[in-house]
């Protein structure tokens, strides 16, 4: 218990000396300092060098041995699958992506083994290096069926053996979890959720999704689809059925991604642009929340964008009134491009129309991890499973 309460606070702090190891553990400096020579004869502590600035000679700082252990995520679209290593610090130290949009002849298990070989080399490691694998994909496996549900879009993934398959192909033990559970994942570690362990995370990129934590875990539901709130029937769209099949639902109409061109055009947006949607809705959200600072509020032609950040707010708001009556959350996170690029613009104006339309009265908050979210929440994942192995294996 001691060596993991060691090593969890030289996780948390980067380096420290013998001295500080025992004030935060409580424990002797004797004893303290038997506890890091034995980790650091078992591989998972190194010393970093000496204190400076203090008179007489410098205590010696020890740290977490990076090359203890590593793990390695994946983040699944249509479009690529993105791999990345990390050593047991969370260090990410390989990254690579494999284009698989023209490899559709390509099995899906020879793209995961190739994009997680890209990743592992670029760390200058074997798949043999890896300790843990966390796939991260669109929809959900349903543990029952082995079959991955709620993604229609993505093409070779559906295999009822393709677990099985997988399994046999991969050298290390691995898990596989929802894309938006992930983004969900990677806030509660390291951004805005930080701390809570009650909260509702909506995702708006390609889709639009949710994600549920209760009491500091994932709620997945009984098939995997907990958070599959772009199927929601919401007020202010026709009523949609078989929504597995049009891989859509009332919400996804309402509030998605796609629908910010035509509600900018509605609303008298002169210059929506064009290209791939998601990119499109963050352009027009990043002028719509310029449109509100001071020196533009008087400007007449920015009323348009303003109107649009409005109306967005809104429809945001309407789906996510539901979610937070069921299930009371203390807090919301808003995440995915096509939500964060309105900023505290945005944010404020879903919260005003929350309070409005929900009697729980949640905080709103923008998602604060910066880059890939999903592949840094199945980093964090697979960190957590490697930790337990080395550190309490190792350790003893």
């Amino acid at each position: 218990m001691n060596d993991r309460a060691a090593l969890d606070l030289l996780l948390e702090h980067g380096t420290l000396s013998r001295t500080k190891v025992g004030k935060l553990t409580g424990l002797s400096k004797p004893t303290a300092s038997q506890l890091l020579v034995r980790l650091e004869e078992a591989g998972l502590v190194v010393a970093t060098g000496t204190t400076e600035g203090r008179p007489g000679p410098g205590a010696q700082l020890y740290a977490i041995n990076p090359a203890a252990g590593h793990a390695a995520g994946l983040d699944v679209t249509p479009q690529r699958i993105r791999a990345a290593v990390a050593d047991v610090t969370g260090a990410v130290v390989g990254e690579y992506e494999l284009a698989t949009r023209g490899l559709r002849s390509t099995s899906v298990v020879r793209q995961v083994t190739d994009a997680l070989d890209g990743a592992a080399k670029a760390a200058g490691l074997t798949l043999a290096d890896v300790h843990r694998l966390v796939i991260g994909t669109p929809g959900a496996f349903d543990p029952a069926t082995g079959r991955l549900r709620y993604a229609s879009h993505l093409p070779g993934w559906h295999s009822a053996t393709l677990l099985d398959e997988l399994a046999a192909a991969l050298p290390m033990p691995f898990e596989y979890e929802n894309d938006v559970n992930l983004v969900a994942v990677a806030e509660q570690r390291i951004g805005a959720a930080r701390g809570h362990r009650d909260f509702v995370l909506l995702w708006n990129e390609e889709g639009l999704g949710g994600a549920v934590v209760i009491g500091g875990r994932l709620h997945r539901g009984f098939t995997g689809g907990a958070g599959e709130v772009g199927f929601l029937p919401v007020p202010g769209t026709p009523l949609m059925r078989q929504v597995t099949k049009s891989n859509g639902g009332g919400f996804q109409e309402l509030a998605g991604a796609q629908v910010l061109p035509r509600l900018a055009r509605d609303l008298g947006v002169a210059d929506v642009g064009d290209g791939p949607y998601p990119d499109v809705a963050v352009a027009l959200l990043e002028r719509a929340a310029g449109a509100v600072g001071p020196q533009r509020r008087a400007d007449p032609a920015q009323q348009p964008y303003r109107d649009l950040l409005d109306a967005y707010a809104t429809a945001l708001a309407t789906g996510l009134a539901s979610v937070v009556a069921v299930l009371d959350p203390e807090l919301v996170v808003l995440a995915g491009r096509a939500i964060t690029a309105g900023g505290e613009p945005l944010r404020a104006r879903v919260q005003a129309e929350l309070t409005e339309l929900a009697a729980p009265r949640p905080r709103l908050l923008m998602a604060s991890v910066p880059e890939d979210p999903v592949l840094r929440g199945a980093l964090e994942s697979a960190l957590t499973a490697t930790r337990e192995e080395v550190f309490d294996t190792t350790a003893r």
